[in-house]
């Protein structure tokens, strides 16, 4: 008798129909639900991270307001810009130009409006900038691992063919499959390439702070450089339409391009603020003339709980009674030695 087991030689797409569905007069999008997930993911971390940063837990979610919403214009106006033939060329439609549940979110135009969303929060907060920055990356790493899923939902962003045993399939009757490509071609996941790529990236970030203790816009520039090291490869894979810029004679995709010169420029920034913080450290995570720190808050970012405080302070009452103790006792040994007869009480008389 021979068995035999039956091993998936792929990942399946969901059908379309998970894709989306209706509440009532409303139409739910599995992509915006992977959006959603992947903010309320990094607000959770961001603030788990900001209340150990002892700083005020109320501002991370007034400098949110503020980052998130331009994040996602910033976004999509970067998708726009960098994939322009389905809102300008032949038979494109500028009014899919807003539905971004259709997907199409540029992660560098999310960082950079998200940045002047953020600046403006930090600002009314009184915070740094770089103490958000460095509290907020690790979490929005998370998020773009979460968020990368939609793509799987609307089948989209894959790569080019591939015949590994984790090879995506596509349907064939959907508008992304690739013209002239056989049905039952199997094509890269790079949305889960990039995802599993992310979660890695979260847990060395959250290492090497802990190790560390980055501080002054590092660790977003580390997570920058470990985003942009995994975009760069990722993005060559994929086949989508998007726009081709040549240099150097290589013709490549803008993102590959933009991914390669923001690798770069993170780990010259990274290099660059490390030597400075080692000449100038850090003395403050709040601007000038911002919040004090509250009870049991460092203004350098260390938290110290009022626990700890209370340890402390019983330590140190039990050393000071400690050295009380020994200082009485050596007052009395210098008494008592004082009221013995010196030897010359008890010498001979007749000497």
């Amino acid at each position: 008798m021979s068995t035999s087991l039956a091993v998936p030689a792929a990942i399946p797409s969901p059908p379309a129909d998970f894709s989306s569905f209706s509440l009532g007069p409303l139409t739910i999008h599995a992509y915006a639900l992977c959006i959603l997930a992947g903010i309320i993911l990094a607000l959770w971390m961001t603030s788990v991270r900001w209340k150990k940063r002892g700083l005020p837990q109320d501002s991370v979610f007034d400098i949110a307001i503020w980052a998130i919403p331009f994040g996602i214009i910033g976004g999509r106006l970067y998708h726009v810009v960098s994939s322009p033939d389905a809102y300008f060329g032949p038979g494109g439609d500028l009014a899919l130009i807003p539905q971004i549940w259709r997907g199409g979110l540029g992660i560098w135009g999310a960082i950079a409006l998200g940045a002047v969303g953020a600046w403006i929060g930090c600002r009314r907060a009184g915070i740094k900038l770089s103490t958000f920055a460095d509290v907020a990356a690790p979490g929005v790493l998370l998020a773009q691992a979460v968020g990368r899923w939609g793509n799987w939902f609307n089948q989209e962003l894959f790569g080019g063919p591939t015949d590994l045993p984790w090879g995506l399939e596509i349907d064939p009757n959907n508008t992304n499959f690739p013209a002239g490509t056989a049905p039952g071609t199997l094509f890269h996941p790079t949305f889960l390439y990039e995802s599993l790529w992310n979660l890695a990236g979260v847990a060395v970030l959250l290492l090497l702070d802990k190790r560390f203790r980055l501080r002054g816009g590092r660790l977003f520039w580390l997570y920058a450089a470990i985003y942009t090291a995994g975009r760069v490869w990722i993005e060559i894979l994929r086949i989508d339409d998007a726009e081709m810029i040549t240099l150097f004679g290589t013709t490549q995709r803008l993102n590959v391009w933009t991914s390669a010169a923001l690798l770069l420029l993170s780990i010259g920034m990274f290099i660059f603020l490390s030597v400075r913080a080692r000449k100038t450290p850090e003395t403050s995570l709040y601007l000038e003339g911002g919040p004090v720190p509250a009870a049991g808050e460092t203004a350098d970012g260390s938290n110290n709980s009022p626990l700890d405080n209370k340890n402390e302070t019983e330590s140190g009452n039990v050393k000071s009674a400690s050295r009380t103790r020994e200082a009485r006792a050596n007052v009395a040994e210098t008494k008592n030695e004082a009221s013995k007869p010196s030897r010359s009480d008890h010498s001979d008389p007749a000497t």
